[in-house]
């Protein structure tokens, strides 16, 4: 296995505030959970590195604040992002309502190629208000993956970050010529398929 990494890959996490967007950080990162984690003041950001398919890919991870008024102080993370997560809360309807408003910013602000795109939903382990085939769908309908999580308890959190580096992996026209020189690309590893939604099993 390479011991050096062949690509670094910028991940953005956005959606409402009080989502869990700092949790899901911190239990892929740090394997930990914060009950009293406090919201995001602007951006922040952390790395892991991965290893798939026999390579290593490292995780430049954004976390942006979700309040309306630190929204001005986001739209210029969005450049160089090879992927986005969407998140939104399951025991909060209103917070799967406003992906789609999530959704056209990426849209928006990264006009110029098709990053790759991850709907979350987050807290499970919660009394859910938002169904698993509700979020499926609307994954599907706007051609994204869809994994459902709980950053309290970690389910699901690992695979999420491992399939959405993979889909990248197997997506080589989003990285530089540096990064792909010398690549092995074996396919995707329990993989990213032509439907958006198998690339992660709902648990």
């Amino acid at each position: 296995m390479a011991d050096e990494a062949v690509a670094t890959f910028k991940v953005l996490i956005i959606g409402d505030s009080n989502c869990g967007k700092s949790s899901l950080l911190m239990a892929f990162t740090e394997g930990t959970f914060d009950e009293s984690i406090g919201p995001t003041i602007g951006v922040d950001f952390k790395q892991k590195s991965l290893m798939l398919d026999g390579n290593k890919v490292n995780l430049t991870l954004w976390d942006t604040a979700g309040q309306e008024r630190f929204r001005t102080l986001t739209a210029s993370y969005y450049r160089g992002a090879h992927a986005v997560i969407l998140l939104y809360d399951v025991s909060r309807p209103e917070t799967f309502e406003h992906i789609d408003m999530w959704l056209n910013e990426v849209n928006v602000y990264c006009p110029e190629k098709k990053i790759v795109k991850l709907l979350i939903a987050n807290k499970i382990d919660l009394e859910r208000r938002v169904s698993t085939e509700v979020g499926r769908d609307f994954a599907r309908d706007k051609q994204m993956m869809f994994i459902e999580c709980s950053a309290k308890t970690k389910a699901g959190v690992q695979q999420a970050f491992e399939e959405l580096a993979q889909k990248v992996l197997d997506t080589p026209e989003l990285w530089n010529k540096e990064a792909v020189k010398g690549l092995d690309i074996r396919g995707g590893k329990g993989g990213a398929t032509d439907d958006p939604c198998s690339a992660c099993s709902v648990l």
